[in-house]
């Protein structure tokens, strides 16, 4: 289980003391400092990845909220504090919840169920983000032996591969290859987004489909191939018709 890095500032000693309780408590919290001053805070703030702030509000130099506003990006934020008289102004700075001392352990495991909720949607939310980098990054082309030498082959141009014994042969827009290799071993390298079993001995490019007619397709550069019974329905939902042909 991946551990919620937080940190507590606060300058009352007990009060550090059971938050520091509560917290050894929750298996999913890492607590990596208490700070006594929210000067000692900015200084980790600034040095680690901290997801998670539970400070107090009333402290001496600089209290809780001048703290959170000086931030440029903040950590989730509980504030903890024995003033009621704040808790419009904490909300106010997107606080994930406001604990009034003295602070029971169930009331604080609630306040933490709500921020790990919070963190965990920010962090699937940046992983959407990221995903088309990873995507664009997948390679998009193969190489073959063929003949003497090693041939690229982009899968956009691909029209399909026919399955001889123990060689295939790849039919693309430009020309034919033919290589040893077995059809499971093809099949397992191409992108499954984009192409379809058709045949034990025919893998279709899904672009390259002009048209399907009973049992067999037409292709785009006019050839047509027979599908198989047992493929069918899997070509079928895969070009996302309703029904058979």
């Amino acid at each position: 289980m991946k551990k919620i890095k937080c940190i507590i500032v606060d300058d009352e000693p007990l009060s550090r003391e059971l938050l520091e309780s509560h917290i050894e408590r929750i298996p999913f919290l890492e607590l990596v400092k208490s700070c006594a001053d929210a000067f000692d805070a900015i200084d980790i703030l600034q040095t680690d990845s901290i997801e998670l702030l539970i400070t107090d509000i009333q402290m001496p130099r600089i209290n809780g909220l001048e703290l959170i506003k000086s931030l440029s990006n903040p950590p989730f934020l509980i504030f903890a504090t024995a003033y009621s008289n704040y808790a419009i102004e904490g909300y106010d700075l997107n606080a994930v919840d406001f604990l009034l001392k003295p602070i029971s352990f169930e009331r604080f495991l609630k306040a933490i169920n709500k921020a790990k909720k919070d963190i965990d949607q920010k962090a699937g939310e940046t992983a959407a983000v990221a995903a088309p980098v990873s995507q664009a990054q997948t390679p998009q082309h193969l190489f073959v032996k063929d003949g003497h030498k090693l041939s690229k082959i982009l899968f956009e141009d691909i029209l399909y591969i026919e399955g001889m014994k123990d060689y295939i042969k790849i039919v693309t827009k430009q020309k034919n290859v033919v290589t040893y290799m077995r059809m499971k071993s093809i099949e397992e390298v191409l992108p499954e987004t984009q192409f379809v079993r058709i045949h034990k001995s025919y893998i279709i490019h899904l672009p390259a489909i002009k048209s399907v007619v009973g049992n067999s397709i037409e292709l785009i550069n006019n050839e047509s191939i027979i599908i198989s019974k047992q493929h069918k329905q899997m070509l079928i939902d895969r070009l996302n018709v309703a029904g058979k042909v």
